[in-house]
């Protein structure tokens, strides 16, 4: 059996202390000293294994975003996949999942979309991010509307969960998880009995 480097053995560690630094004094404040001093290891380890705080960040948010995959699909997977509705609202809820509003998560997601304005690497992984959240919204949208309308319900819906996500963070008490999903739910449902009219009543005036 292989061994493991010592960055697979200490990875869950660093990325939690990762996210503690940030949650107690901010991103800037959070230095590779005060890292490691949380994940028990020395600087030159966070140094060797990740190349220094920026990559640090990346492999935390690449759990992080790990993680609401596994959110948005777990919940996906228990849904039929005829009920447009309910899948829809899987989606949203996945990314309003314990996993992405808990404190510390929250502020790791704050430092990171500042971060990546000037990092690449950090930019590419919001792109990617913002991408399969669209794909998957427009997947369902374009079961019960055209297509260019799909696209744009899936543009707002994102719109609303990144906005709603990010005024709750900023709040004080955090993020209110049932308001978001009720307002972004309700949007939904008034899009798809606007299309159901819709067809309704073009299927009335051709019969």
């Amino acid at each position: 059996m292989p061994k493991l480097g010592v960055a697979e053995i200490r990875r869950p560690q660093l990325i939690d202390a990762t996210m503690d630094a940030i949650n107690e004094v901010g991103l800037h404040k959070a230095s590779v000293v005060m890292i490691s001093g949380k994940a028990g290891v020395s600087p030159a380890i966070i140094n060797h294994h990740f190349g220094g705080k920026d990559n640090l960040l990346e492999a935390t948010m690449r759990t992080v975003l790990r993680q609401l995959s596994e959110s948005v699909t777990s919940r996906l997977q228990q849904i039929d996949r005829g009920d447009v509705v309910g899948r829809l609202n899987a989606i949203v809820s996945g990314n309003f999942d314990n996993s992405q509003t808990e404190s510390r998560v929250v502020k790791t997601w704050l430092a990171f979309w500042t971060q990546s304005m000037h990092e690449p690497a950090l930019y590419r992984l919001q792109r990617v991010n913002e991408q399969r959240l669209l794909s998957h919204l427009r997947y369902e949208l374009k079961q019960v509307m055209p297509y260019e309308q799909a696209l744009q319900v899936a543009q707002t819906i994102a719109a609303l969960i990144d906005g709603i996500w990010l005024r709750g963070a900023l709040r004080p008490e955090g993020i209110d998880v049932e308001m978001a999903k009720k307002l972004i739910n309700d949007y939904i449902r008034q899009q798809l009995a606007s299309q159901r009219d819709k067809t309704a009543a073009v299927a009335y005036e051709f019969s």
